[in-house]
């Protein structure tokens, strides 16, 4: 098989531990959302919690993610690692409209925290999902 065929291989047992690694992403996301609003928002304000908060995940995310991809032991193709990051990334943006639509929140409301012109930066967060396993998992694999 050619290298370019090789490369764009995929293979899903090759998705079970990101997927799981994902699932922890999540659980310290939700924290760091716990810790924004009980302890950060009252002391800081809205604005500057969100950001605060926003850049503590974004960092989470880096670690958790480089730390697997330095670690692991599976080798993963390009195609691969994009697939990942797309998969992180609609999971998550999928769990934010879907605790909104539960939480009775307007789907506009959802949708205004990716309005980067209004000062949001919670774009921030799914595009360190998207970009964070083609980064690390190509650094580490070479």
């Amino acid at each position: 098989m050619s290298a370019a065929l090789t490369s764009l291989a995929v293979r899903p047992a090759a998705f079970l531990a990101p997927l799981a690694l994902w699932l922890v992403m999540a659980i310290l996301a939700v924290g760091n959302g716990i810790v924004r609003e009980t302890v950060i928002v009252p002391r800081i304000g809205e604005y500057r919690g969100h950001v605060l908060s926003t850049a503590v995940l974004v960092c989470l995310i880096l670690a958790v993610s480089g730390t697997y991809f330095a670690l692991t032991a599976t080798t993963y193709t390009r195609t691969e690692l994009l697939l990942v990051g797309v998969g992180w990334t609609v999971l998550t943006v999928g769990f934010e409209f879907l605790v909104g639509h539960l939480e009775g929140t307007p789907v506009s409301v959802t949708l205004g925290q990716y309005d980067v012109t209004a000062g949001q930066v919670w774009i921030a967060v799914p595009l360190t999902l998207l970009a964070a396993p083609l980064l690390f998992g190509t650094v580490f694999s070479s």
